[in-house]
């Protein structure tokens, strides 16, 4: 499966099963993990076989199933938001052409739990993505339409069409999908 199928096919999943995520796979995550630290000078981390950063809100009212998840943390500057946006979106993906499920937590996770996991206590978790074989495979989210979330002033170029097409794949808080992309 090709990123841009796995844009496609990505949906928030809640539920996993207890099947461990084969020592070949966790090789790939860790690869991928380390190129995205070295490159965007960050400390994601996958940890395998404990949920110490779910929240437990989200243990007790979501998700009492997940057992592996992905840091996400950072030392604190301005851009940190943008790199664990970019990195987090592309290890969900990547997740995705293993076979694998993911939940972005959000705001339900637990940092100081997460934090415990880091080799280093001087950064900040910004969140958590459970990943796994999910129960499901979860299911698509509302969305806008197109001409909902665009303006182009002209004839749209093809690799506009191709972005915004797949940014209507993006999760959002609520399914709101509360922007407009406009050239």
């Amino acid at each position: 499966m090709t990123i841009k199928e796995a844009i496609e096919k990505r949906h928030m999943v809640r539920q996993y099963t207890s099947k461990a995520i084969p020592k070949d796979i966790v090789e790939l995550l860790h690869a991928r993990i380390d190129e995205n630290n070295k490159t965007y000078h960050l400390h994601l981390a996958l940890v395998v076989g404990n949920s110490d950063g779910i929240g437990g809100m989200a243990k007790r009212l979501l998700s009492k199933t997940v057992n592996n998840y992905i840091i996400l943390a950072g030392t604190d500057t301005p851009e940190l938001d943008e790199k664990l946006g970019y990195c987090g979106a592309d290890l969900i993906l990547y997740a995705q052409t293993l076979g694998l499920n993911t939940w972005w937590v959000g705001g339900m996770f637990n940092g100081k739990g997460a934090l415990k996991n880091l080799s280093r206590q001087d950064v900040r978790v910004n969140g958590v993505i459970a990943i796994g074989y999910g129960k499901t495979q979860g299911v698509p989210h509302k969305s806008k339409t197109a001409a909902e979330i665009s303006v182009y002033n002209g004839d749209a170029p093809q690799w506009f069409i191709d972005g915004v097409n797949a940014l209507l794949y993006a999760p959002t808080a609520l399914n709101k999908q509360p922007y407009v992309v406009k050239v």
